[in-house]
């Protein structure tokens, strides 16, 4: 869930990452095997940090579509109840998203990781445990939240590799960007906080996007933490309605 609306929280990390040693202690580095989605789960492996390509450290909001783009950003699951009538919807409108996955939800419904990602959608590593106040604990419970996740994501996935990192709540640091941009996850923020988590009414959550989509393209939605319904039908009606207004759907930059 979000801990922060709209753009105000990110507006509050400044410049690049600063300079810090990776904490080797305790954090496993993985990386992903090539394999066929579906298929026997590549065994995750130790690897060193030049088999993974870094990417930048600021908190990526542009979509890879341009100005008419926007992203579609799903957080919390996968769920058992939502992810499916989330990933319908998405597929009645040709729309891809990208997922913000908790570790322990993906290692729970490997199922849905893999229809995840071979319904053509990125995967994006959310933490371990979705602590909205890791911002406040130490570097080395900041690694372990996001490597253990990136690992757990990695092998529910059969080997597919999560993208982009969003903290919690907003909940990033420098350290905490630059892990992340070390394993090649950008760090992803959001630009509309549809707060359909608060589950407010369907229309309600439609009216915040048409309201702030005009803050940027990254939108905020959520498949887990409880009743989704509201959120399944706000996307039914948001989708068309944004392809009605000239925008396409794309990835967040990286």
């Amino acid at each position: 869930m979000a801990r922060h609306g709209g753009r105000g929280w990110y507006g509050k990390v400044l410049g690049a990452a600063l300079g810090v040693t990776l904490l080797a202690a305790g954090a496993s580095v993985w990386t992903a095997q090539a394999g066929a989605v579906g298929g026997a789960a590549p065994k995750a492996s130790a690897s060193p940090a030049a088999a993974v390509k870094p990417v930048d450290v600021s908190i990526a909001h542009a979509s890879d579509k341009g100005a008419r783009g926007v992203n579609i950003t799903i957080d919390d699951g996968p769920d058992p109840t939502w992810t499916p009538q989330v990933l319908d919807v998405l597929r009645e409108y040709g729309v891809k998203a990208t997922f913000c996955m908790v570790g322990t939800q993906a290692q729970a419904h490997p199922d849905l990781v893999k229809r995840v990602v071979a319904a053509g959608h990125r995967l994006c590593d959310h933490s371990v445990s979705h602590d909205t106040t890791m911002d406040k604990k130490s570097e080395a419970y900041q690694s372990q939240q996001i490597l253990d996740a990136e690992r757990m994501i990695t092998e529910a996935s059969g080997g597919v590799r999560p993208m982009y990192y969003r903290a919690p709540g907003g909940a990033f640091t420098p350290y905490s960007r630059k892990l992340a941009a070390s394993r090649g996850m950008r760090p992803l923020g959001w630009n509309v906080d549809t707060k359909d988590f608060e589950r407010p009414g369907t229309a309600a959550i439609v009216a915040t996007v048409q309201r702030e989509l005009p803050n940027g393209p990254t939108l905020l939605f959520h498949d887990a933490g409880g009743d989704r319904a509201q959120t399944v039908e706000a996307l039914r009606e948001v989708l068309p309605w944004l392809k009605q207004q000239g925008y396409s759907f794309g990835f967040p930059v990286r």
